[in-house]
């Protein structure tokens, strides 16, 4: 298993590859500059993010940058194959505001894992990739992710092509199938282990400290939900509506946290952080304020009777 050490603060550039919105190069170019200079060293992409759009527009960033400085995440599973009729439209299905001239299809074969890693070295420039991520096995084929991908990935890492393999999901029974593997490094658990809701502890985080595993948490705001002081009912959660009960529990939350005079989004960064499987905090940020202002969110000191509080008022397990 891989002893790669992760910075506890890392930037999500699925914002970077037009997620919601379209940016040009000049933002996305400030806004990786300001995770930069906020001190963020960790960085994760994806092909799937605008169609490699972010891959490129990462690469062209971290190419300024020394390389034993920083370390950069990808993710394997979608190819990207050219898509020409689609041109004419936005990637709008995926969110992503990109011209829709690649389609994804879904590989999970050894030389298709081979191929995407290879195809991501060229849009990003980079010589190497220091994780690889299968990303949402779920959405294909958990079974062939398991049986196929997985080991895939595992002689990947061992060849020394990688240091370190993982998955990322929203998918609890895949995180835990994951883990229950044996064969990785990390998984990236998403919006399943936040200060809102924390299904990942039933299983998924036992299987995980069970198996030397460990979690890159990612989502901690629940799509925005935990990123305010005061959510309200057009809090978007889960790329979606608030159900009523989860708005509810959050906006106890938040007043235990003014009673602390702790902001709500700094809680919401530092809560899992006390777990010891986690290793790094993997937030986006389409604005370049967003990234300094998460960076000092991580140092802000939380009291611990603020947990205590949260745990006698049944808001977060004991």
């Amino acid at each position: 298993m891989s002893e790669l050490h992760l910075p506890r603060l890392g930037y999500g550039a699925a914002n970077v590859g037009n997620l919601f919105r379209a940016l040009d190069d000049d933002t996305a170019w400030e806004i990786l500059q300001a995770a930069w200079d906020a001190g963020i060293r960790y960085f994760d992409t994806a092909p799937h993010y605008g169609l490699g759009l972010s891959e490129r527009r990462l690469g062209a960033f971290l190419a300024t940058k020394p390389r034993d400085q920083f370390v950069v995440s990808t993710k394997v599973g979608r190819l990207l194959e050219p898509h020409p009729e689609g041109a004419a439209e936005l990637d709008l299905e995926h969110d992503f505001a990109v011209p829709a001239d690649h389609r994804r299809v879904w590989d999970f074969s050894a030389d298709g894992i081979r191929s995407s890693v290879e195809e991501s070295l060229e849009r990003t420039g980079l010589d190497r990739f220091d994780i690889l991520y299968l990303h949402d096995p779920e959405r294909h084929s958990l079974q062939e992710g398991l049986d196929t991908a997985i080991p895939a990935l595992a002689h990947f890492r061992d060849q020394g092509m990688t240091r370190a393999v993982g998955v990322g999901s929203m998918d609890t029974d895949a995180l835990l199938a994951s883990a229950n593997t044996g064969a990785l490094d990390l998984l990236m658990v998403a919006g399943r282990y936040t200060l809102a809701e924390q299904p990942a502890l039933a299983d998924v985080v036992p299987a995980c400290r069970a198996n030397g595993v460990g979690i890159v948490n990612a989502s901690v705001f629940n799509s925005g939900l935990l990123a305010t002081d005061d959510p309200g009912e057009d809090a978007r959660y889960e790329y979606g509506g608030v159900p009523a009960p989860v708005l509810e529990r959050v906006q106890a939350i938040a007043r235990v946290c003014r009673e602390f005079q702790v902001p709500l989004p700094a809680a919401a960064l530092q809560y899992t952080l006390r777990d010891d499987t986690v290793r790094s905090i993997v937030v986006g940020g389409s604005k370049p304020g967003q990234l300094k202002q998460n960076a000092a969110r991580m140092v802000q000191p939380i009291p611990a009777e603020l947990w205590d509080a949260l745990v006698e008022k049944d808001l977060i397990p004991a």
